[in-house]
Formats: structure tokens, sequence, C-alpha cells
């Protein structure tokens, strides 16, 4: 476990290797699942401000789910969850020519549309964050539907760090970001042989 700050970090968030495979999974984590993505407060009052010009990007289904439930809803444990549509996927999924689940609040922040790139939650999987009153724990959620992105990622040795790295940097600054990685390669030259992170 490393310790940062308030912040409790699992020791797979850089043993573990991850790559998504956009043409493999196709986006799956977007569409399968018993819950929307988890929002944060300030995130949900920030999809009433921006839906206007998110929704055009979204398909029928979605503007339909989210006038019906609302463009945020409160899941079984009563956090802050994005609709899903009959269940399944986000509201917010649109799917491209290919198939593959996108994100339309994506979709308008890479057109520069709107500042809010997407959920936290999302840009940081396959890290789950855990709320306590006095500290927050980074743990690896291993889901069968990302075995694609494990095995791609151990190929190219792409740690799940590395790979959230601009996630955490939104999420935890820099600094933070910088804090982590020495963390890390200090850990590494304790363990001879072991490869680069």
């Amino acid at each position: 476990m490393i310790i940062i700050g308030d912040t409790l970090i699992s020791d797979e968030v850089y043993t573990e290797q991850f790559l998504c495979d956009l043409a493999v999974c196709k986006g799956g984590c977007c569409v399968h699942g018993d819950a929307g993505a988890p929002l944060e407060a300030d995130e949900a009052e920030q999809l009433e401000e921006i839906y206007d010009i998110v929704r055009p990007f979204m398909m029928a289904e979605g503007i339909d789910a989210s006038a019906r439930q609302g463009l945020w809803v409160r899941d079984e444990e009563n956090e802050l969850t994005t609709p899903l549509v009959d269940g399944k996927q986000c509201a917010y999924v649109f799917f491209d020519g290919e198939g593959v689940a996108k994100c339309a609040i994506e979709a308008a922040f890479d057109l520069q549309l709107i500042d809010f790139q997407k959920p936290i939650s999302c840009h940081l999987y396959p890290i789950r964050l855990i709320k306590y009153p006095h500290y927050e724990a980074l743990n690896y959620h291993r889901w069968p539907i990302c075995d694609c992105a494990r095995k791609k990622g151990k190929a190219l040795n792409v740690r799940v760090y590395r790979f959230v790295k601009d996630a955490l940097i939104r999420k935890y600054g820099r600094e933070w970001y910088e804090e982590l990685e020495s963390y890390i390669q200090f850990s590494l030259e304790q363990v001879p042989g072991q490869p680069d992170m």
C-alpha cells in the first residue's frame, strides 16, 4: 500500500498492467454493469449545465432515459451515478461506425464545446475510488470484459498508473503524481531484476 497525503493506493495500481483494447472490447465498460458511472456532486451539477451541448451527441434512447430518470440518478447505495438505458448502457453512450461505445460528454469535450471531459470515475478506470471520512482508497478493479486490456498492457508493459496518468493528474495534481512515480521508482530499486514500470 502506498500512502500519499490522504490517499491510500493499492500496490496493484503499479504492479498490474492494463491498456484498453477498444477494437476487442468495444467499450464494454460503458455498456455492462448494474449501475451507471459514479458521479461526484459537482459533476452532477456540471451535467445540468452542459446537457444541452452534450445532447446532440447522444442516442435517442439515452435522451429518453435522461428525460425519464433525470440527468443523474442515485443507485441502490444512494450514490450519484449516470442513468442507464433499460438497465444496460450509460445514457451518455453512443456507438461509432465500428460498434464501439463512445461517450457523448467526451465527444463534446474533444470539440472544445465544454471543459468537462467526462466523469472522473470513467477517466480513472480501472482504478476505483472509495471515499472514507479521512482518506480515499485507490484500488485496481478487475472485470472479465477487460481481459483484453490486461493482455495488451502486459504485451506493451503499460502499468495501470501510467495508463491513467492524465486522470490521476486531473484528480490529484501533477505534484501528487510525481510523488507516486518517485515512490514506485524507489520501490523498484529495492527489487533486483524488476523491469522498469
